[in-house]
């Protein structure tokens, strides 16, 4: 093969010179190591990956003992930290490159690496060259010490004459050497998010991956757990806790090779996605975030959620609105009337606003279900003649805040836009239409079009700049897979698509940095990180009932904080109490979509009262500590805890879902109290004349007794709860 050379190229015995320093890389946070090091080939090899070293002389002690011989080639295999395609490693690489002349062979060679401070940690910034093309990949790792979270993801850049192509792209790769693995993942579909099932990986490849473009966690998450040694548990045992900033199609790949050893690789998925990268562009990778806890999920969770309220979640150090929705109370029929008559029952109920749903705009197509109207983002004046000013209007009157449902990337083929624009539609004219839900996804590719999604937001909040919050739904997965912008670089598409995406949320951020907003897709089916740095908080599913809620919540709970986790109460399973169903909603983001009229007094009254209570134990609640106690998945009972970062607040949330006759109960222990410290228990939100018949309530105990002895909580009738205040004395 005719070899490529290009001006200033390092030749592979420079690049040998260089690794002879035996250069390693040291990544930490206080409870982590990752040790990268630079083989005698000149190529860079993780060497350890676990908990902490306490000697710095035990840092250089690994060696994968690589060898380069006279002709550049290694004698060893190694756990190569961005393997390319085409080399000596025979498992699945973290990068698959065709290049001008048709070669797919990518051998990446150490240059240069540089640390530098970035907010609440340390970013370690590494530079790999191919010595026969002039292609670039730079390795980036934020480690945050305190949280013990390192995010990681990848930029890859070419100087070839044409563009070349790229079919693999992982944010990185990460290696485990134990006795066996364990892999807890997270499937889905409407209404059931969020379950967690496990096995036990063997040799060969476990990959989980979604296609659906748009809407696409619908049907798994985009994150995971790997026991290492032993199945993943809350509280002891080491496990690996990952996750994929990435708003499209993602996979993720756990192989175990030959000699037992497992690597994770985190991606972008390439399916139908051969990237055309053009000179002097920059691929830029999603950002990977994992925790590596040796104190089992429930440390990890923690972990990741004071990394998140820190760093990642818009306004993640904020407080949150409680709200009353309209939708399961009205639906598509309502008018301005009904609307300004809620406003008022939400200012009754002691919730912070009022959220209008699907259904107020269309003219030509109004918006009265499904079939009709989206794209035309203007309201519909026979059902509110006053428009969106005087909703807003009249929440103020009320004496709440206003906010409103939007789902600007769809549009319905029945809709004033659609009429104008059908080129704005991902669609292939050249077949048969598919409808997902009666309704296309805007093509996010174009720039037109981000203009148009982002002119939505923009519009209302320029005629209504007292709108408080924004519900934004996303209900179609890509459907008809054609972009008429795109063309001939169909290859481009589903990348392109979730870049503009992102485009549009930045620019609402940028533009309005302090309107809160919700992330929804027909549910849970958009739950990532990287959208979350725009979106306040996300709805984790259409699914209210509060019974099939104590298990969307706890799965969701093992990668994000209360407060980015919506949790309403509906009349969703009413054998169920209200008590019950506020009870579950009141260990996330509290919110209430059911009509008060539909209440008893006492109901009513009940409610009232654990919205005050809600908002007064927000501290610990949304910005605490959390501690889940008692599987659902396990027991027939569920707990969890929160307590305040200065212990002198918990709350603990018990929930009796299917109890068996007569079954043994055990003692709930709390965690994360005070041991030294004495605290007050107190149940809170009981019903009108209803006195506590805990034996705990107005009890007082060291936080020592509770956390080793416990307390009794749990009882036999289904679908029962109980929520404690304990406040240090």
């Amino acid at each position: 093969m005719k070899k490529i050379l290009f001006a200033g190229a390092l030749t592979l015995a420079a690049l040998q010179m260089n690794a002879e320093e035996s250069k390693v890389i040291r990544i930490s946070t206080d409870q982590t190591d990752l040790i990268l090091k630079v083989g005698e080939n000149g190529r860079l090899y993780q060497t350890y990956l676990g908990e902490k070293l306490l000697h710095e002389a035990d840092v250089n002690r690994f060696s994968w003992d690589i060898h380069a011989g006279s002709d550049g080639s290694i004698s060893q295999r190694g756990w190569e930290v961005y393997s390319g395609s085409g080399n000596e490693d025979y498992f699945e690489p973290a990068v698959a490159i065709t290049h001008n002349d048709g070669n797919t062979s990518t051998y990446l060679y150490y240059v240069s690496s540089s640390t530098s401070p970035v907010e609440g940690g340390t970013q370690t910034t590494i530079n790999l060259r191919d010595d026969k093309y002039p292609v670039d990949v730079t390795l980036h790792y934020v480690a945050y010490p305190k949280e013990n979270v390192i995010k990681t993801w990848s930029e890859i850049k070419h100087q070839e004459k044409k563009p070349i192509i790229l079919s693999t792209y992982a944010s990185t790769m990460l290696y485990f050497c134990r006795s066996s693995y364990y892999l807890t993942e997270f499937s889905s579909d409407w209404a059931k998010e969020a379950r967690m099932s496990s096995q036990q990986l063997q040799f060969g490849k476990k990959v989980i991956d979604t296609k659906l473009g748009s809407r696409a966690a619908m049907h798994t998450h985009p994150f995971f757990e790997v026991g290492l040694d032993q199945s993943v548990s809350e509280n002891q045992g080491d496990v690996l806790m990952g996750t994929l900033g990435w708003t499209g199609n993602f996979r993720f790949t756990f192989e175990v090779d030959n000699a037992g050893s497992l690597r994770v690789i985190p991606a972008i998925n390439p399916y139908a996605s051969n990237y055309e990268l053009k000179k002097d562009e920059v691929f830029t990778t999603p950002e990977f975030i994992f925790t590596l806890s040796n104190q089992g999920s429930s440390q990890g969770s923690r972990n990741l959620h004071e990394w998140a309220r820190n760093y990642s979640l818009k306004d993640g150090k904020g407080t949150r609105l409680t709200l009353l929705n309209n939708w399961e109370n009205t639906g598509f029929d309502f008018n301005q009337e009904i609307l300004a008559n809620l406003m008022k029952e939400a200012k009754h109920l002691g919730v912070d606003m009022f959220l209008l749903d699907d259904g107020w705009f269309g003219n030509k197509y109004p918006r009265k279900d499904d079939h009709a109207g989206l794209g035309d983002w203007e309201v519909t004046h026979s059902k509110l003649p006053g428009g969106v000013p005087a909703l807003v209007k009249a929440a103020k009157e009320a004496g709440v805040k206003f906010g409103i449902w939007i789902e600007p990337e769809m549009v319905n083929p029945k809709s004033e836009l659609f009429e104008k624009h059908p080129d704005w539609a991902i669609h292939d004219a050249n077949r048969k239409t598919y409808y997902y839900r009666n309704q296309l996804v805007l093509d996010l590719s174009n720039p037109a079009v981000q203009d148009y999604v982002y002119g939505v937001v923009e519009n209302l909040m320029k005629e209504n700049p007292e709108i408080a919050f924004f519900k934004w739904d996303c209900n179609s997965p890509i459907t008809n897979i054609y972009s008429p912008y795109l063309k001939d670089k169909q290859g481009q598409l589903y990348i392109d698509h979730v870049r503009g995406v992102y485009n549009v949320m930045k620019r609402v951020k940028e533009n309005y940095p302090n309107v809160p907003m919700m992330l929804c897709s027909g549910g849970g089916a958009r739950c990532d990180y990287e959208a979350l740095k725009y979106f306040t908080e996300f709805w984790c599913s259409d699914n209210t009932d509060p019974v099939e809620r104590v298990y969307i919540q706890w799965g969701f709970s093992q990668f994000f904080p209360a407060k980015a986790m919506c949790a309403h109460v509906t009349s969703w399973n009413k054998n169920t109490s209200v008590k019950f169903r506020t009870d579950v909603a009141s260990m996330c983001k509290l919110g209430f979509d059911i009509g008060l009229k539909d209440m008893t007094a006492d109901e009513l009254a009940y409610c009232q009262d654990a919205v005050a209570n809600w908002k007064r134990l927000q501290p610990a609640i949304m910005d605490g500590d959390q501690y889940r106690l008692v599987s659902p998945y396990e027991t027939n009972h569920m707990a969890v805890n929160y307590v305040s970062k200065d212990q002198k607040k918990a709350v603990l949330f018990a929930y009796d879902v299917y109890p068996r006759f007569q079954e043994k109960l055990i003692n709930v222990k709390l965690q994360g109290l005070d041991p030294n410290k004495t605290y007050k228990v107190e149940e809170i939100n009981l019903m009108p004349g209803v006195d506590s018949a805990l034996k705990s309530n107005g009890q007082t105990y060291t936080g020592d007794y509770l956390m080793k002895v416990g307390i009794e909580v749990f009882g036999f009738a289904a679908t029962q709860s109980h929520v404690l205040e304990l406040t240090a004395m």
